[in-house]
């Protein structure tokens, strides 16, 4: 049975620990007595999986709103050195709106 690192997150440890005795790889040596992290982290070696949840995207396209957000720090940027604390202010809460925009977009 595949598994992917967030089915090996959500399980117990005891639930690691029986796929890890089935496992022969030096990373899951000693798995009966090691905690969930360090079990988890071994057994996605052992079995081949990055160890990390991948969250992507969904729903907007990120590239043109990455790039709005750059040129958009280099406007604020250029308002501050102007002294231009409104038009700063501005267009920090722009990018604010476009970082949260993106973030609630992430699954």
């Amino acid at each position: 049975m595949a598994h992917t690192y967030h089915d090996l997150h959500e399980m117990t440890v005891t639930q690691l620990r029986e796929i890890a005795s089935g496992i022969d790889h030096g990373a899951v040596h000693g798995y009966s007595t090691m905690h969930k992290e360090p079990l988890l982290l071994a057994l996605c070696e052992a079995l081949g999986i990055e160890a990390h949840e991948h969250h992507e995207v969904v729903g907007i396209d990120k590239r043109p709103i990455k790039d709005e957000i750059r040129a958009l720090k280099i406007k604020r940027d250029e308002a501050q050195a102007a002294g231009d604390r409104a038009e700063a202010n501005r267009i920090r809460r722009k990018i604010h709106r476009l970082k949260h925009q993106l973030r609630r977009a992430t699954v």
